[in-house]
């Protein structure tokens, strides 16, 4: 599975809209959002376009694992 390569920070958070997220602040160039969905659960986002593979996998694999389902799942139902 290969991850996208063109995926901005906005987009990312958009996208986790899905899940229930919801942005609760911007500090610098760094979002953070929150869900409370299968607990409370924050992640930070840079706001860089794109994002870094290693950093957009970094991210990707804890809200996979916050949320149980593999990252492939996960990826297929972001659309990202």
């Amino acid at each position: 599975m290969k991850l996208p390569r063109d995926v901005s920070g906005r987009q990312l958070g958009r996208a986790l809209g899905k899940l229930g997220y919801s942005s609760t602040r911007t500090r610098g160039s760094h979002m953070r959002f929150t869900t409370q969905k299968e607990g409370e659960h924050h992640i930070t986002i840079p706001d860089h376009s794109p994002l870094k593979a290693g950093t957009l996998h970094g991210i990707l694999k804890d809200i996979a694992f916050h949320h149980h389902m593999s990252l492939e799942d996960l990826i297929h139902l972001l659309e990202i």
